[in-house]
């Protein structure tokens, strides 16, 4: 394709004395128009297998949604993606554990949330009047995974939100949780990790609908000189946020001050502000305090898994949720009334977990250190009766708290044991468990490894020979 120019108009035409110098004039301006159009045309030119090269729009308006396109989320992200009936269970709220209670529910999808109607979103909305305002469920950092063991029905997966929030979803027809799980994973992939990230994003999206103009204004200074009242109202943002800043480091200093200037934690308590707490306190000193020689919290957890949990399989060895298990250790040592047969502690495993964590957190193990390496040297005799004897022996010679309360959690081990056929917990599997938590050396400095097989073989001939040692 060759470029049209004047030595192309053929040679009659410059006769002025057959035509006029409009004619030539107009035979120029048609050549000239027909390169236009062939220069115009090259905007099209495919540059990629299948992308033509889009052209640049002169118009302000366009030439701002080109520029934050890529920046702010287009409003089609906002909309419902899916929406149907589905069962859902609500099985946690902020980490607190729910009964398990399934209901009809109309699903509503969004790409940053998901809804929950009691009927179709239409008719939800019409009778939003009435104050029943839908549960809003947010996806940002959300996770989701199939559940088949937290219900006895099929097809069920879960979502987890940053919240805490727990919700079961199913459905009887394999497709359509299919399709729901499917969707559902999808819009939490798009999403950030970052909840802080996704709400600024939303942010600009409401700049560009209210102001896009004004956003324009600073892409295109480096082209096109601002206007007077785009430059007020843009050190009018700079002042404002010298002023933040300002205000943020008084801030910071004022933190300072007042954390230097805290009192200790041990005058807090010697001014009785603070209280002793259950938990990582010595077991000689709980017990003085509460005027006995086993904590209460000891016996209350024993209550419980000998009322509910004798035959539940891997009692003691499966853990429970540990968010949970460090809200019951926060109430037991703001010495709140406790209530084991509240249903946020209806898992068992969460009651025994904490015990365990009592019993680990003590500044000296249930065995004292001072008896480690007696009850060591007890469990490498050879002969069965003479290992009992000498281990009976130092259980008598122990503090009252430590040898009441072996006494009192040993007993409760051997009901376990008792139930073996159906929790599945023998006394070797129990020693396992609690070996390395109630027998520890006060310096690890030998061979970590053969310390733990004489700390279990030591739980272990406590257990079986329960009734000769303590008798």
């Amino acid at each position: 394709m060759q470029k049209s120019t004047n030595s192309d108009i053929p040679v009659e035409t410059l006769n002025p004395t057959r035509q006029g110098t409009g004619a030539v004039q107009m035979r120029i301006k048609n050549a000239n128009s027909h390169h236009d159009r062939l220069s115009q045309s090259k905007s099209m030119i495919l540059t990629e297998v299948g992308k033509v090269t889009e052209p640049i729009s002169r118009h302000r308006r366009n030439h701002s949604q080109h520029i934050l396109k890529d920046v702010i989320p287009p409003l089609e992200q906002l909309m419902v993606e899916k929406e149907g009936y589905l069962q859902k269970a609500k099985i946690a709220d902020g980490g607190k554990k729910l009964r398990k209670n399934w209901t009809t529910s109309w699903i509503v999808l969004s790409s940053r949330k998901i809804e929950f109607y009691k009927e179709s979103k239409q008719q939800a909305l019409s009778n939003m009047k009435t104050g029943n305002k839908p549960e809003s469920v947010d996806l940002c950092g959300a996770h989701i995974e199939w559940a088949k063991e937290k219900s006895s029905r099929k097809n069920v997966f879960q979502i987890t939100t940053l919240s805490g929030n727990e919700f079961l979803l199913q459905s009887d027809i394999d497709f359509i949780i299919l399709d729901w799980f499917h969707a559902i994973k999808n819009a939490i992939d798009r999403l950030p990790k970052d909840p802080s990230s996704h709400s600024r994003n939303l942010e600009l999206f409401k700049i560009q609908r209210s102001s896009s103009t004004e956003l324009l204004s600073h892409y295109d200074s480096d082209t096109k000189e601002q206007k007077p009242e785009h430059r007020k109202s843009l050190m009018f943002r700079l002042h404002h946020s010298a002023s933040d800043t300002s205000d943020k480091n008084r801030v910071k200093s004022r933190l300072k001050k007042f954390i230097t200037r805290r009192p200790s934690l041990k005058t807090l308590q010697e001014k009785g502000l603070i209280k002793d707490q259950i938990f990582g306190s010595h077991l000689h000193t709980l017990c003085e305090r509460e005027n006995s020689t086993v904590p209460r919290f000891v016996k209350q957890c024993i209550e419980a898994v000998e009322k509910r949990g004798l035959d539940v399989d891997g009692i003691y060895r499966v853990s429970g949720n540990l968010a949970t298990i460090q809200k019951l250790r926060f109430i037991v040592n703001q010495e709140e009334k406790l209530n084991l047969d509240d249903s946020q502690w209806e898992d068992i495993h969460v009651v025994t977990g904490a015990l365990k964590m009592f019993f680990r957190d003590l500044p000296e193990p249930l065995f004292p250190y001072s008896f480690f390496e007696q009850f060591v040297e007890a469990i490498k005799k050879q002969d069965n009766n003479t290992r009992i004897e000498v281990i009976k022996s130092l259980v008598q010679k122990l503090p009252p708290p430590n040898r009441d309360t072996m006494k009192v959690l040993f007993g409760h081990l051997t009901k376990i044991v008792a139930r073996a056929s159906k929790n599945l917990m023998s006394t070797h599997s129990l020693g396992i468990v609690f070996g390395p938590t109630l027998l520890r050396a006060e310096n690890e400095s030998g061979n970590m490894a053969v310390h733990m097989v004489y700390q279990n073989q030591i739980a272990e001939l406590m257990l079986s020979a329960y009734d000769q040692i303590f008798s």
